[in-house]
Protein backbone atom coordinates (compact mmCIF):
# COMPACT_ATOMS: atom_id res chain seq x y z
CA UNK A 1 0.00 0.00 0.00
CA UNK A 2 1.05 3.52 -0.96
CA UNK A 3 2.88 5.80 2.10
CA UNK A 4 0.04 8.01 3.02
CA UNK A 5 0.77 11.85 2.16
CA UNK A 6 0.11 12.91 5.69
CA UNK A 7 2.28 14.39 8.40
CA UNK A 8 1.72 14.93 11.86
CA UNK A 9 -0.11 17.64 11.29
CA UNK A 10 -2.76 16.08 9.05
CA UNK A 11 -1.40 18.46 6.44
CA UNK A 12 -1.25 16.70 2.50
CA UNK A 13 1.76 16.79 0.87
CA UNK A 14 2.25 17.20 -2.61
CA UNK A 15 1.68 13.79 -4.08
CA UNK A 16 4.09 11.75 -6.07
CA UNK A 17 3.06 9.76 -9.08
CA UNK A 18 5.02 6.40 -9.64
CA UNK A 19 4.98 3.88 -11.50
CA UNK A 20 5.05 1.25 -8.92
CA UNK A 21 1.51 3.28 -7.25
CA UNK A 22 0.30 2.77 -10.70
CA UNK A 23 0.36 -0.72 -11.19
CA UNK A 24 -0.77 -1.10 -7.85
CA UNK A 25 -4.00 1.06 -8.73
CA UNK A 26 -4.44 -0.97 -11.98
CA UNK A 27 -4.18 -4.46 -10.18
CA UNK A 28 -7.04 -3.19 -7.56
CA UNK A 29 -9.05 -2.13 -10.88
CA UNK A 30 -8.12 -5.71 -12.09
CA UNK A 31 -9.77 -7.22 -9.39
CA UNK A 32 -12.18 -4.38 -8.59
CA UNK A 33 -11.32 -3.73 -4.90
CA UNK A 34 -13.29 -1.23 -4.44
CA UNK A 35 -12.52 -0.82 -0.74
CA UNK A 36 -8.27 -0.57 -1.34
CA UNK A 37 -9.55 2.18 -4.43
CA UNK A 38 -11.50 3.71 -2.32
CA UNK A 39 -9.33 4.36 0.73
CA UNK A 40 -6.27 5.14 -1.25
CA UNK A 41 -8.41 7.63 -3.22
CA UNK A 42 -9.50 9.47 -0.19
CA UNK A 43 -6.20 10.20 0.86
CA UNK A 44 -5.59 12.51 -2.59
CA UNK A 45 -6.75 15.75 -3.89
CA UNK A 46 -9.07 16.31 -7.00
CA UNK A 47 -6.02 16.91 -8.74
CA UNK A 48 -3.85 13.74 -7.93
CA UNK A 49 -6.82 11.80 -9.32
CA UNK A 50 -6.80 13.34 -12.76
CA UNK A 51 -3.46 12.87 -12.73
CA UNK A 52 -3.67 9.00 -12.71
CA UNK A 53 -6.08 9.07 -14.75
CA UNK A 54 -4.07 10.25 -17.76
CA UNK A 55 -2.05 6.54 -16.96
CA UNK A 56 -4.90 4.52 -16.70
CA UNK A 57 -6.73 3.56 -20.12
CA UNK A 58 -10.34 4.54 -20.68
CA UNK A 59 -12.01 1.66 -19.18
CA UNK A 60 -9.58 1.59 -15.73
CA UNK A 61 -10.08 5.65 -15.71
CA UNK A 62 -14.09 5.17 -15.97
CA UNK A 63 -14.21 1.99 -13.42
CA UNK A 64 -12.53 4.61 -11.00
CA UNK A 65 -13.97 7.40 -11.51
CA UNK A 66 -17.96 5.44 -10.96
CA UNK A 67 -16.67 4.71 -7.31
CA UNK A 68 -16.30 7.75 -6.43
CA UNK A 69 -18.86 10.96 -4.97
CA UNK A 70 -20.39 12.40 -8.14
CA UNK A 71 -19.12 15.78 -7.04
CA UNK A 72 -15.96 14.78 -6.24
CA UNK A 73 -15.94 12.47 -10.13
CA UNK A 74 -17.01 15.98 -11.47
CA UNK A 75 -14.00 18.26 -9.99
CA UNK A 76 -11.75 15.47 -11.34
CA UNK A 77 -13.45 15.37 -15.14
CA UNK A 78 -13.62 18.97 -15.26
CA UNK A 79 -9.68 19.31 -14.69
CA UNK A 80 -8.79 17.02 -17.41
CA UNK A 81 -6.95 18.20 -20.12
CA UNK A 82 -10.33 19.50 -23.21
CA UNK A 83 -9.38 16.32 -25.78
CA UNK A 84 -8.35 14.33 -23.12
CA UNK A 85 -11.62 14.62 -21.40
CA UNK A 86 -13.97 14.34 -24.66
CA UNK A 87 -12.46 11.05 -25.28
CA UNK A 88 -13.01 9.73 -21.46
CA UNK A 89 -16.53 10.85 -21.56
CA UNK A 90 -17.47 8.85 -24.32
CA UNK A 91 -17.23 6.17 -21.80
CA UNK A 92 -20.21 7.37 -20.68
CA UNK A 93 -23.92 7.76 -21.22
CA UNK A 94 -25.57 11.32 -21.57
CA UNK A 95 -27.77 10.64 -18.62
CA UNK A 96 -24.57 10.23 -16.35
CA UNK A 97 -22.42 13.09 -17.90
CA UNK A 98 -25.78 14.87 -16.98
CA UNK A 99 -24.85 13.92 -13.17
CA UNK A 100 -21.49 15.51 -13.04
CA UNK A 101 -22.78 18.49 -15.07
CA UNK A 102 -25.02 18.92 -12.42
CA UNK A 103 -22.44 19.57 -9.88
CA UNK A 104 -20.15 21.83 -12.02
CA UNK A 105 -19.96 25.37 -12.14
CA UNK A 106 -22.05 26.65 -14.61
CA UNK A 107 -18.71 28.16 -17.02
CA UNK A 108 -17.35 24.77 -16.45
CA UNK A 109 -20.04 23.04 -17.31
CA UNK A 110 -20.27 24.85 -21.09
CA UNK A 111 -16.51 24.01 -21.50
CA UNK A 112 -17.38 20.91 -20.76
CA UNK A 113 -21.14 20.55 -23.17
CA UNK A 114 -19.28 22.75 -26.15
CA UNK A 115 -16.69 19.76 -26.23
CA UNK A 116 -19.44 17.05 -27.36
CA UNK A 117 -21.46 16.39 -30.51
CA UNK A 118 -25.09 18.44 -30.60
CA UNK A 119 -27.37 15.43 -30.05
CA UNK A 120 -25.14 14.52 -26.48
CA UNK A 121 -24.98 17.87 -25.45
CA UNK A 122 -29.04 18.57 -25.98
CA UNK A 123 -29.11 14.97 -24.08
CA UNK A 124 -27.32 15.96 -21.33
CA UNK A 125 -28.90 19.35 -20.84
CA UNK A 126 -32.29 17.55 -21.47
CA UNK A 127 -31.63 15.23 -18.17
CA UNK A 128 -30.40 17.42 -16.14
CA UNK A 129 -32.39 17.51 -12.70
CA UNK A 130 -30.78 21.38 -11.81
CA UNK A 131 -33.23 23.00 -14.05
CA UNK A 132 -31.75 26.33 -12.93
CA UNK A 133 -28.82 25.29 -13.92
CA UNK A 134 -29.73 23.61 -17.68
CA UNK A 135 -31.20 27.63 -17.80
CA UNK A 136 -27.66 29.03 -17.12
CA UNK A 137 -25.73 26.69 -19.29
CA UNK A 138 -28.20 27.55 -22.42
CA UNK A 139 -27.78 31.16 -21.89
CA UNK A 140 -24.06 31.04 -21.73
CA UNK A 141 -23.68 28.74 -24.67
CA UNK A 142 -24.45 32.28 -26.94
CA UNK A 143 -21.04 33.67 -25.85
CA UNK A 144 -17.68 32.60 -27.52
CA UNK A 145 -15.58 30.78 -25.30
CA UNK A 146 -12.52 33.69 -25.31
CA UNK A 147 -14.97 37.01 -24.21
CA UNK A 148 -16.02 37.62 -21.13
CA UNK A 149 -19.22 35.88 -21.45
CA UNK A 150 -17.94 33.07 -22.15
CA UNK A 151 -15.74 32.62 -19.20
CA UNK A 152 -18.23 33.98 -16.21
CA UNK A 153 -20.26 31.56 -14.45
CA UNK A 154 -23.95 32.59 -13.43
CA UNK A 155 -23.39 31.50 -9.79
CA UNK A 156 -23.13 34.68 -7.57
CA UNK A 157 -24.75 36.17 -4.69
CA UNK A 158 -26.57 39.07 -5.53
CA UNK A 159 -28.86 41.37 -3.20
CA UNK A 160 -31.68 43.94 -3.45
CA UNK A 161 -30.29 48.03 -2.73
CA UNK A 162 -33.85 48.09 -1.06
CA UNK A 163 -33.57 45.48 1.35
CA UNK A 164 -32.20 45.18 5.19
CA UNK A 165 -29.19 43.71 6.43
CA UNK A 166 -30.95 40.56 8.17
CA UNK A 167 -32.65 39.57 4.76
CA UNK A 168 -29.34 40.08 3.19
CA UNK A 169 -28.10 37.26 5.46
CA UNK A 170 -30.69 34.75 4.89
CA UNK A 171 -30.40 35.59 0.78
CA UNK A 172 -26.93 34.77 2.00
CA UNK A 173 -27.30 31.47 3.21
CA UNK A 174 -29.98 30.70 0.58
CA UNK A 175 -27.81 31.70 -2.45
CA UNK A 176 -24.51 30.99 -1.39
CA UNK A 177 -25.87 26.89 -1.34
CA UNK A 178 -24.51 26.89 -4.67
CA UNK A 179 -21.68 29.34 -4.83
CA UNK A 180 -18.58 27.47 -4.05
CA UNK A 181 -17.02 30.77 -2.86
CA UNK A 182 -18.65 33.97 -1.71
CA UNK A 183 -16.28 36.79 -2.84
CA UNK A 184 -18.46 39.68 -2.18
CA UNK A 185 -22.24 40.18 -2.30
CA UNK A 186 -23.22 42.28 -5.74
CA UNK A 187 -25.89 44.90 -5.02
CA UNK A 188 -28.37 45.44 -7.70
CA UNK A 189 -31.99 47.52 -8.24
CA UNK A 190 -35.34 46.53 -9.15
CA UNK A 191 -34.53 46.27 -13.23
CA UNK A 192 -31.40 44.33 -12.28
CA UNK A 193 -28.74 46.81 -12.64
CA UNK A 194 -25.22 46.66 -10.99
CA UNK A 195 -25.07 49.35 -8.40
CA UNK A 196 -22.27 48.08 -6.44
CA UNK A 197 -20.84 45.39 -3.55
CA UNK A 198 -21.07 45.03 -0.14
CA UNK A 199 -18.27 42.88 1.90
CA UNK A 200 -19.26 40.43 4.01
CA UNK A 201 -17.16 41.81 6.66
CA UNK A 202 -19.20 45.34 6.12
CA UNK A 203 -22.66 42.76 6.16
CA UNK A 204 -21.39 40.81 9.62
CA UNK A 205 -20.51 44.17 11.82
CA UNK A 206 -23.19 46.27 10.70
CA UNK A 207 -26.10 47.43 12.89
CA UNK A 208 -29.61 45.94 13.89
CA UNK A 209 -32.00 47.24 10.67
CA UNK A 210 -28.93 48.88 8.94
CA UNK A 211 -30.01 49.17 5.02
CA UNK A 212 -28.00 47.89 2.15
CA UNK A 213 -28.39 51.03 0.86
CA UNK A 214 -26.43 52.46 3.93
CA UNK A 215 -23.35 50.24 3.87
CA UNK A 216 -22.81 48.90 -0.10
CA UNK A 217 -20.03 50.71 -2.09
CA UNK A 218 -20.43 51.53 -5.85
CA UNK A 219 -16.44 51.80 -6.45
CA UNK A 220 -16.99 48.70 -8.34
CA UNK A 221 -15.17 47.54 -11.53
CA UNK A 222 -17.27 45.71 -13.94
CA UNK A 223 -16.56 44.28 -17.49
CA UNK A 224 -18.99 44.10 -20.12
CA UNK A 225 -20.03 40.39 -21.97
CA UNK A 226 -18.25 41.25 -25.31
CA UNK A 227 -14.43 42.11 -23.50
CA UNK A 228 -12.12 40.07 -24.41
CA UNK A 229 -10.39 37.82 -22.43
CA UNK A 230 -7.35 39.55 -22.86
CA UNK A 231 -9.14 42.75 -21.50
CA UNK A 232 -10.61 40.93 -18.58
CA UNK A 233 -7.38 39.66 -17.37
CA UNK A 234 -5.66 43.26 -17.76
CA UNK A 235 -8.88 44.41 -15.86
CA UNK A 236 -8.15 41.79 -12.74
CA UNK A 237 -4.39 42.46 -12.86
CA UNK A 238 -4.47 46.17 -12.80
CA UNK A 239 -7.17 46.37 -10.11
CA UNK A 240 -5.73 42.98 -8.15
CA UNK A 241 -9.15 41.38 -8.26
CA UNK A 242 -10.14 38.02 -7.12
CA UNK A 243 -13.22 38.05 -9.02
CA UNK A 244 -15.02 40.77 -11.71
CA UNK A 245 -18.76 40.99 -12.26
CA UNK A 246 -20.20 40.90 -16.43
CA UNK A 247 -23.11 43.24 -17.20
CA UNK A 248 -24.54 43.41 -20.21
CA UNK A 249 -25.16 46.75 -22.33
CA UNK A 250 -27.64 48.33 -19.98
CA UNK A 251 -25.53 47.12 -16.85
CA UNK A 252 -27.01 44.42 -15.92
CA UNK A 253 -26.05 42.21 -13.95
CA UNK A 254 -25.53 38.36 -15.59
CA UNK A 255 -22.40 36.82 -14.11
CA UNK A 256 -19.05 36.34 -12.14
CA UNK A 257 -15.72 35.75 -13.58
CA UNK A 258 -13.24 34.53 -10.98
CA UNK A 259 -9.84 34.46 -10.66
CA UNK A 260 -9.00 30.68 -11.29
CA UNK A 261 -10.76 30.90 -14.42
CA UNK A 262 -8.94 34.09 -15.97
CA UNK A 263 -5.53 32.15 -15.38
CA UNK A 264 -6.91 29.09 -16.80
CA UNK A 265 -7.23 31.38 -20.06
CA UNK A 266 -3.90 33.20 -19.50
CA UNK A 267 -2.63 29.91 -19.01
CA UNK A 268 -3.93 28.76 -22.28
CA UNK A 269 -3.11 31.77 -24.37
CA UNK A 270 0.46 31.63 -23.05
CA UNK A 271 0.55 27.93 -24.26
CA UNK A 272 -0.41 29.27 -27.71
CA UNK A 273 2.24 31.82 -27.88
CA UNK A 274 4.82 29.65 -27.03
CA UNK A 275 3.87 27.58 -29.66
CA UNK A 276 3.65 29.74 -32.11
CA UNK A 277 6.86 31.48 -31.24
CA UNK A 278 8.53 28.03 -31.86
CA UNK A 279 6.95 27.75 -34.96
CA UNK A 280 4.47 24.93 -33.97
CA UNK A 281 0.93 25.44 -36.00
CA UNK A 282 -1.59 23.85 -33.73
CA UNK A 283 -2.04 23.53 -30.33
CA UNK A 284 -0.78 20.04 -29.50
CA UNK A 285 0.58 18.09 -26.06
CA UNK A 286 3.68 15.75 -26.21
CA UNK A 287 1.94 12.75 -26.12
CA UNK A 288 -1.13 13.40 -29.14
CA UNK A 289 -0.36 11.30 -31.80
CA UNK A 290 2.35 11.18 -34.41
CA UNK A 291 0.71 12.50 -37.34
CA UNK A 292 -0.80 15.84 -35.22
CA UNK A 293 2.89 16.42 -34.20
CA UNK A 294 4.41 16.13 -37.83
CA UNK A 295 1.51 18.42 -39.17
CA UNK A 296 2.07 21.14 -36.39
CA UNK A 297 5.19 21.33 -37.32
CA UNK A 298 5.56 20.71 -41.02
CA UNK A 299 4.56 24.42 -42.23
CA UNK A 300 7.16 26.06 -40.52
CA UNK A 301 9.57 24.05 -40.97
CA UNK A 302 8.97 24.46 -44.70
CA UNK A 303 8.65 27.41 -44.86
CA UNK A 304 12.63 28.16 -42.92
CA UNK A 305 14.09 25.60 -45.28
CA UNK A 306 12.91 27.97 -48.64
CA UNK A 307 14.65 30.58 -46.75
CA UNK A 308 17.47 28.73 -46.07
CA UNK A 309 17.42 27.39 -50.36
CA UNK A 310 17.11 31.36 -51.09
CA UNK A 311 19.84 32.06 -48.54
CA UNK A 312 22.26 29.70 -50.17
CA UNK A 313 21.12 31.33 -53.53
CA UNK A 314 22.55 34.40 -52.20
CA UNK A 315 25.42 32.85 -50.77
CA UNK A 316 26.33 31.13 -54.77
CA UNK A 317 26.03 34.29 -55.99
CA UNK A 318 29.51 35.56 -54.39
CA UNK A 319 31.25 32.13 -54.96
CA UNK A 320 33.95 34.07 -56.74
CA UNK A 321 34.33 36.16 -53.93
CA UNK A 322 34.70 33.46 -51.21
CA UNK A 323 36.78 31.38 -53.68
CA UNK A 324 39.35 33.93 -53.66
CA UNK A 325 39.15 34.91 -49.94
CA UNK A 326 38.20 31.59 -48.11
CA UNK A 327 38.30 33.33 -44.67
CA UNK A 328 34.31 34.73 -45.65
CA UNK A 329 32.93 31.45 -45.69
CA UNK A 330 34.50 30.99 -41.79
CA UNK A 331 31.86 34.33 -40.86
CA UNK A 332 28.64 33.08 -42.58
CA UNK A 333 27.55 31.28 -39.10
CA UNK A 334 28.35 34.49 -37.25
CA UNK A 335 26.30 37.18 -39.46
CA UNK A 336 23.02 34.30 -39.39
CA UNK A 337 23.13 34.28 -35.34
CA UNK A 338 23.80 38.16 -34.78
CA UNK A 339 20.73 38.77 -37.02
CA UNK A 340 18.56 36.11 -35.90
CA UNK A 341 19.18 36.98 -31.89
CA UNK A 342 18.50 40.54 -32.57
CA UNK A 343 15.30 39.99 -34.29
CA UNK A 344 13.85 37.90 -31.88
CA UNK A 345 15.35 40.10 -29.23
CA UNK A 346 13.31 43.17 -30.60
CA UNK A 347 9.87 41.15 -31.39
CA UNK A 348 9.92 39.77 -27.99
CA UNK A 349 10.29 43.13 -26.40
CA UNK A 350 7.24 44.73 -28.58
CA UNK A 351 5.33 41.77 -28.16
CA UNK A 352 5.09 41.77 -24.82
CA UNK A 353 3.86 45.32 -25.05
CA UNK A 354 1.39 44.98 -27.12
CA UNK A 355 0.11 42.07 -24.51
CA UNK A 356 0.07 44.58 -22.10
CA UNK A 357 -2.88 46.66 -22.68
CA UNK A 358 -2.78 48.33 -18.80
CA UNK A 359 0.11 51.39 -20.58
CA UNK A 360 -0.32 54.26 -22.87
CA UNK A 361 -0.21 53.43 -26.55
CA UNK A 362 2.63 54.95 -28.26
CA UNK A 363 3.32 55.97 -31.49
CA UNK A 364 4.64 53.49 -34.18
CA UNK A 365 7.15 56.83 -34.88
CA UNK A 366 8.15 57.09 -30.74
CA UNK A 367 9.10 52.90 -31.27
CA UNK A 368 10.94 53.62 -33.94
CA UNK A 369 12.86 56.28 -32.53
CA UNK A 370 13.66 54.60 -29.26
CA UNK A 371 14.31 50.89 -31.31
CA UNK A 372 17.18 52.96 -33.62
CA UNK A 373 18.78 54.62 -30.73
CA UNK A 374 19.25 50.67 -28.72
CA UNK A 375 19.94 49.52 -32.05
CA UNK A 376 22.39 52.06 -33.39
CA UNK A 377 24.26 51.52 -29.73
CA UNK A 378 24.02 47.70 -29.96
CA UNK A 379 25.19 48.23 -33.42
CA UNK A 380 28.80 50.05 -32.61
CA UNK A 381 29.26 48.15 -29.52
CA UNK A 382 29.00 44.85 -31.54
CA UNK A 383 30.89 46.27 -34.35
CA UNK A 384 33.51 47.00 -31.91
CA UNK A 385 33.56 43.94 -30.80
CA UNK A 386 33.43 41.88 -34.15
CA UNK A 387 36.75 44.48 -35.48
CA UNK A 388 38.47 43.44 -32.24
CA UNK A 389 37.85 40.27 -32.45
CA UNK A 390 39.02 39.50 -35.97
CA UNK A 391 42.53 41.52 -35.58
CA UNK A 392 42.83 39.29 -32.29
CA UNK A 393 42.68 36.35 -35.18
CA UNK A 394 45.39 37.85 -37.15
CA UNK A 395 42.63 38.56 -39.95
CA UNK A 396 43.63 41.21 -41.88
CA UNK A 397 42.52 44.82 -41.35
CA UNK A 398 40.36 44.78 -44.26
CA UNK A 399 38.54 41.75 -43.10
CA UNK A 400 38.22 43.67 -40.18
CA UNK A 401 36.37 46.46 -41.31
CA UNK A 402 34.01 44.27 -43.49
CA UNK A 403 32.93 42.34 -40.35
CA UNK A 404 32.36 45.37 -38.23
CA UNK A 405 30.41 47.17 -40.93
CA UNK A 406 28.37 43.78 -41.75
CA UNK A 407 27.56 43.58 -37.99
CA UNK A 408 26.54 46.98 -37.53
CA UNK A 409 24.28 47.06 -40.75
CA UNK A 410 22.52 43.71 -39.53
CA UNK A 411 22.14 44.71 -36.14
CA UNK A 412 20.31 48.23 -37.33
CA UNK A 413 18.32 46.01 -40.07
CA UNK A 414 17.36 42.79 -37.58
CA UNK A 415 16.13 45.09 -35.02
CA UNK A 416 14.34 46.96 -37.59
CA UNK A 417 12.55 43.89 -38.65
CA UNK A 418 11.83 42.30 -35.51
CA UNK A 419 10.18 45.79 -34.20
CA UNK A 420 7.61 46.46 -37.76
CA UNK A 421 6.92 42.84 -38.24
CA UNK A 422 4.66 42.37 -34.87
CA UNK A 423 3.18 45.35 -35.45
CA UNK A 424 2.11 44.94 -38.71
CA UNK A 425 1.01 41.58 -38.01
CA UNK A 426 -0.86 43.10 -34.72
CA UNK A 427 -2.82 45.52 -37.23
CA UNK A 428 -3.55 42.80 -39.48
CA UNK A 429 -5.39 41.12 -36.27
CA UNK A 430 -2.87 38.46 -36.78
CA UNK A 431 -1.05 36.44 -33.83
CA UNK A 432 1.98 39.17 -33.10
CA UNK A 433 3.85 36.05 -31.06
CA UNK A 434 4.33 34.09 -34.60
CA UNK A 435 6.61 37.14 -35.64
CA UNK A 436 9.27 35.86 -32.94
CA UNK A 437 9.55 32.36 -34.46
CA UNK A 438 11.02 31.18 -37.61
CA UNK A 439 9.55 33.98 -39.59
CA UNK A 440 11.92 36.87 -37.62
CA UNK A 441 14.67 34.41 -38.05
CA UNK A 442 14.91 33.40 -41.84
CA UNK A 443 14.17 36.32 -43.09
CA UNK A 444 17.20 38.29 -41.03
CA UNK A 445 19.29 35.40 -42.26
CA UNK A 446 17.75 36.54 -45.85
CA UNK A 447 18.88 40.48 -45.23
CA UNK A 448 21.91 39.39 -43.20
CA UNK A 449 23.60 37.39 -46.19
CA UNK A 450 22.70 40.23 -48.34
CA UNK A 451 24.65 42.85 -46.95
CA UNK A 452 27.31 41.16 -45.55
CA UNK A 453 28.14 39.57 -48.85
CA UNK A 454 27.22 43.44 -50.97
CA UNK A 455 29.73 44.96 -48.43
CA UNK A 456 32.23 42.02 -48.78
CA UNK A 457 31.75 42.96 -52.77
CA UNK A 458 32.16 46.76 -52.34
CA UNK A 459 35.27 46.86 -50.17
CA UNK A 460 37.25 43.71 -51.30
Amino acid sequence: MMEKNLDAGNQHLPFELTLAYIEQIQAAIAIQDKAFILQEMEELFPADITSILYELNGEEASYLVSLLDTKLAAEIIVNLDPTDRKQFLKNFSSEEIAKYVDCLDSDDAVDMLNEQPVEIREEVIAFLEDREQARFIIDLMHYDEDCAGGLMQKELVKINVKQSVTECVEEIRRQAEDVESVYSVYVIDDEGTLLGRVSLKKIILAKRGSKIADIYTDDIVSVKTTATGEEVADVMQKYDLEAIPVVNIQGRLLGLITIDDVLDFITEQAHEDVQAMAGISEDVEEDDSIWKLVRSRLPWLLVGMTGSFMAAEIIGQFNDEVAKIPTLAAFIPLIGSTGGNVGIQSSALIVQSLADKSGIDTSLWSRLQKVLLVSLLNGLIAASFAFLGTIVLEHSSAISMVMALSIFSIVMLASLMGTITPLVLDRLKINPAVASGPFITTTNDLLGYGVYFLIVYMLL
